[in-house]
Parts: structure tokens; C-alpha cells; sequence
């Protein structure tokens, strides 16, 4: 597996130097550059980006301001000329943390670090694929939620609500890390807020998922990604 990395940087030879250096690494591979945080949202978010390198020091938005309001932040690598940023860096579960001039080697450890990180979250994956449940921390205690029991789970900024039949939970916990770990035949992302059980769903009805009295968007540009997986050849006309 290839890490699709993006990098955020105002400097445009600090941006040349890290598309070299991804180039330089077989596991790695260049898929986009922005030299601002506000014009790389989108295709951060996009759910695409395995790996982002990330500057701290740009105009009008810091790096760690810009990480912290995303709800579906990749892991990162922060990259800055200021050590003194490392801590809040770290705070943030950065993967590492390079201080600028970075040398290849060190560049090279921390992709190393992303890879294992990758390995080790495939293989729980597969280790947990016949489990049918998940535990969240709830209010200091570890709850056990059934995947059977989960009608939609819900992102709200840095927690996230996950529903279920009989009630809510409230979880500090980001949106892709739950998105990730959900089995994908089970469960299907609606929005950028919502992940669906599809075996809940009764209807759908023009941009809305229904499932009971809840009305959950269908964001424009999953639409077809949405139908596809749920309608496909299941659809029957006279």
C-alpha cells in the first residue's frame, strides 16, 4: 500500500523539497500540495489523504489551528522551523515532528513511523474482522456497543455521537478514526457528518436517508457513491 501524502507549507521550496523526498520512498506517493491551509480543506477532509506534512508558521492560520478544527483529520507529520512548537504538536497525536532544515534521514524515519502505524492498524483490522462489536469511553467508563445496535453515528467537531436503538453516546473521538474502523459492508458514509448502518436504513427520499423518524443528509458529492453501494442492481422496475 502506497501512503497518499499532502503537504501544507507557505514556503514553495520547503513544498519542493518534502514532493522530492516523498518521491524518494516507495511506500510513499505525492498527491497534492497547498500553500495555504485554507485552500488544502477540502482535499484533507476528502477522506483520500493517508499522510499530511503540515508547516506550523503560515499566514492568517497556524498549521495547529488548522488540524485541530478538522473532523476528519489524516494523521500528520507537523514541519516547522520552531521547536518550541513540538509539544502542542505531539498534544494534536502527531505522528512526528520535523524541525526545518530536515534531512533526509530524519524525513525517512518519520515515514517509516506513518508506514508502521498503517501495518499496525491493517493488521488489528483484520485481527478484529469477525468481532461484532467496539468499545467507546464514555463519561470515564468503557462502553460496549454491538455493531447491530448502531443506527448512525454522528460528528460534532471533536466528539462524536454514536446512536443507537436505545440511546446516545458521547465519545471524544474524531469522525475518520470510527469511520475507520466500522466495517465498511455494514456501515456507509451519507456526509462529512454522518456514518450510516446500512441495515437501518428504510427509505431513501431525495437527498435524505431515512431511518425511523431521523432524516439524514446525503452530501452532494457522495450521492452517487451512496446509491451505488445501497441501490445498485437491488432496485426493481416493472
Amino acid at each position: 500500500m502506497k501512503l497518499n501524502c499532502f503537504v501544507v507549507d507557505d514556503e514553495p521550496l520547503a513544498r519542493k523539497g518534502l514532493k522530492e523526498y516523498i518521491g524518494d520512498v516507495d511506500f510513499l506517493q505525492f498527491a497534492g500540495e497547498a500553500d495555504s491551509p485554507l485552500k488544502a480543506t477540502e482535499q484533507v477532509s476528502s477522506g483520500n489523504v493517508h499522510l499530511l506534512f503540515l508547516d506550523i508558521q503560515m499566514p492568517k492560520i497556524t498549521g495547529l489551528q488548522f488540524f485541530s478544527s478538522l473532523q476528519q483529520a489524516p494523521p500528520v507529520i507537523f514541519t516547522t522551523a520552531y521547536p518550541q512548537y513540538a509539544l502542542d504538536g505531539f498534544e494534536l497525536n502527531a505522528l512526528d515532528y520535523l524541525v526545518k532544515p530536515i534531512s533526509f534521514d530524519r524525513f525517512l524515519k518519520a515515514a517509516l513511523r506513518a508506514k508502521e502505524y498503517y501495518d499496525v492498524r491493517t493488521q488489528n483490522q483484520q485481527q478484529d474482522s469477525a468481532a461484532n462489536y467496539l468499545f467507546i469511553k464514555v463519561d470515564g467508563k468503557l462502553v460496549k456497543i454491538f455493531y447491530d445496535d448502531i443506527l448512525y453515528v454522528e460528528a460534532l467537531q471533536n466528539y462524536v455521537t454514536v446512536h443507537t436503538k436505545e440511546k446516545k453516546y458521547i465519545t471524544y473521538l474524531t469522525f475518520h478514526s470510527i469511520e475507520e474502523f466500522l466495517p465498511q459492508n455494514l456501515f456507509i458514509k451519507a456526509h462529512k457528518s454522518y456514518l450510516v448502518a446500512i441495515s437501518k436504513i428504510e427509505s431513501i427520499e431525495g437527498a435524505c436517508i431515512c431511518i425511523g423518524q431521523h432524516a439524514l443528509p446525503i452530501s452532494r458529492n457522495l450521492k452517487d457513491q451512496v446509491m451505488e453501494k445501497l441501490v445498485n442492481n437491488r432496485l426493481l422496475k416493472r
